[in-house]
């Protein structure tokens, strides 16, 4: 499986909803997972003759797939892959940083070739224990005649099961200054009125801004060495008991949604 695809989703997840704690942001949020909408638009997965590509993957990836480590440049998150050819409808990832294993993802076709069934478990974005989960794609558009069944373009209808520690954040203001931090090791503290911040604890993220917008909402602009990698916008309900968030993903072109519950 794809970073884009499993733990790419996992860590479009875990890029932390930062939200303007004035009173009722103040406290434990989690991710309902049932109520994610994940991108539209899909990513293109190729598998034939021996080799690997990922076409939509940033950058993108182009492999044996032997099951050997291939050393992969200009990702923050791993410096190697490995895909593993297990049969005709399986295939298992490993994704290694420094010669560490951040992450693996087995991922497996049905029958029917239309739909896939994916389990990760992915620490490149924590510095704490790994994040787990496990989810369905579904096939819009199938791979050319003599591929891999895992060939085609994917969207992620789902992702279920997934641990806890990606899917909770913590907030705390201080006056005009917010503090998040999130179970993985990720925090800031930023002006709420859109100063520019250190971003610690992600090797993809490196500053932030957080400007109020509302009373009741914010925006979070995320980068990566002064480049805008992604765009939050989160707005509470009036009942301070939920957090309705859309997050650009301008890295990749992808938009998604979700809502987080106070606990």
């Amino acid at each position: 499986m794809n970073k884009p695809l499993s733990a790419g989703l996992g860590l479009l997840l875990l890029f932390p909803l930062a939200v303007l704690a004035d009173g009722p942001f103040d406290g434990t949020w989690k991710i309902d997972m049932s109520k994610v909408q994940m991108p539209k638009k899909p990513d293109v997965l190729l598998l034939k003759d021996g080799m690997y590509a990922c076409k939509t993957c940033v950058p993108s990836i182009d492999i044996k797939a032997d099951g050997q480590d291939h050393a992969i440049t200009g990702h923050p998150y791993l410096d190697s892959i490995a895909i593993q050819v297990v049969d005709a409808h399986t295939i298992k990832e490993t994704d290694k940083k420094g010669g560490k294993v951040v992450a693996t993802t087995t991922t497996t076709v049905a029958a029917d070739g239309k739909t896939a069934h994916f389990e990760f478990t992915d620490s490149s974005n924590t510095n704490a224990a790994p994040v787990t989960g496990n989810g369905e794609l579904k096939q819009v558009a199938a791979g050319p005649a003599g591929s891999h069944a895992v060939s085609g373009s994917w969207v992620t209808a789902n992702i279920a099961d997934m641990s806890a520690n990606g899917t909770t954040l913590v907030y705390k203001q201080d006056g005009n200054m917010l503090n998040m931090t999130t179970p993985t090791g990720q925090s800031y503290d930023a002006r709420l009125d859109g100063t520019e911040a250190p971003y610690k604890g992600d090797p993809g993220i490196t500053s932030v801004t957080v400007k109020q917008t509302g009373k009741m909402s914010m925006v979070e602009t995320d980068k990566r060495d002064g480049k805008v990698i992604g765009v939050m916008t989160t707005t509470v309900t009036a009942d301070g008991k939920t957090m309705n968030v859309q997050w650009d993903d301008k890295l990749r072109d992808r938009k998604m949604a979700f809502v987080a519950t106070k606990q």
